[in-house]
C-alpha cells in the first residue's frame, strides 16, 4: 500500500536576499519516520487555492513559526508581539477549514495549536512573560530539543491514549499560548503553571490533536514518536476507508 500523503504547512523566509519557501527538515523527517509521505505546501499557493492544494492528501500537519496576527481574534497588538505573517495565517486557516470539512486527520504543533484555537473562535496570550507570568520558562534557554518542563495529560482523552497521563517531559520554545478556548475544542494537557499544552476536538470521530511543544525534535522520546505514528496511522485509515472495495 502507498504511504499516506501528509500535507505539511510551510513558510516563506528571506535568506541571503532571496525569498525561500519550505519547512524545517525535522517535520519532514518525523513524517517519513512514521511511514508518511510529506508534501510541503507553501503559503505562496494562497488561501483561495488551499482546498485544491489538499487534493490527494490524507492528513494535514500544521507546523510552528511566527506569531498569529491578533487581528484574527479581535485583539490589539501587544507591545511584546513579535513578527506576524498574515499571508501564512490566511493560508493555514483555509487549509484547516478544508481539512476539517473533509474529516481529514489534523496534527498541529506549537503555532499550529494556536492557529487551531483561533480558527475555532478562541484567543491567545500574546506574550506569556508580560501577560501571564509564571514559574515555567516557556521559551527555554536550553537547546531546542532538550526537555525542560513537565506536562500532565487529561485521563480519558485521545491525547492520553497516545501519551499516557504523565507527567511527561517536553521542550518549550513559545511565548504565546491559549487564553480563551475555541468552540468545539477540549484542553487535554497543561504545564505546571496551567498553560495549555494540548488540545483536541470534542468530536470523538474527528482526529484533531494539537500540542504546544515540538515533538518533531524527539525530546520526549517514544511519546513524541507515538504522536506522529498515530497521526500517520489515522491518515492511512482514511485512505483505506475511501478506497473502493476489491471485486
Amino acid at each position: 500500500m502507498n504511504s499516506p500523503r501528509i500535507a505539511v504547512s510551510g513558510l516563506v523566509r528571506r535568506v541571503d536576499g532571496v525569498d525561500r519557501t519550505g519547512v524545517n527538515s525535522e517535520y519532514v523527517a518525523a513524517v517519513l519516520a512514521a511511514g508518511g509521505m510529506p508534501l510541503v505546501l507553501s503559503p505562496l499557493i494562497g488561501a483561495a487555492r488551499a482546498a485544491d492544494a489538499l487534493d490527494g492528501c490524507d492528513g494535514l500537519l500544521l507546523t510552528g513559526g511566527a506569531d498569529i496576527d491578533p487581528a484574527r481574534y479581535a485583539a490589539a497588538p501587544s507591545p511584546a508581539l513579535e513578527s506576524v505573517e498574515p499571508r501564512r495565517d490566511e493560508f493555514e486557516l483555509a487549509l484547516l477549514a478544508a481539512a476539517r470539512t473533509r474529516r481529514m486527520p489534523v496534527f498541529a504543533i506549537c503555532r499550529g495549536l494556536q492557529l487551531v484555537n483561533v480558527a475555532a473562535g478562541g484567543t491567545l496570550w500574546q506574550d506569556l512573560p508580560t501577560e501571564r507570568p509564571g514559574p515555567v520558562a516557556h521559551r527555554q534557554a536550553a537547546p531546542p530539543a532538550e526537555p525542560t518542563h513537565t506536562v500532565r495529560v487529561a485521563p480519558g482523552s485521545r491525547t492520553a491514549e497516545l501519551l499516557g497521563t504523565g507527567p511527561l517531559r517536553v521542550n518549550s520554545t513559545h511565548h504565546q499560548a491559549v487564553r480563551a478556548l475555541g468552540a468545539g475544542l477540549v484542553e487535554t494537557a497543561w504545564a505546571e503553571d496551567g498553560v495549555v499544552e494540548a488540545l483536541e476536538s470534542d468530536d470523538a470521530g474527528e482526529w484533531l490533536v494539537a500540542v504546544q511543544w515540538h515533538p518533531e525534535r524527539g525530546s520526549a522520546g517514544a511519546a513524541d514518536r507515538a504522536l506522529f505514528s498515530a497521526f500517520v496511522a489515522a491518515a492511512a485509515a482514511t485512505v483505506q476507508a475511501s478506497s473502493p472495495s476489491p471485486r
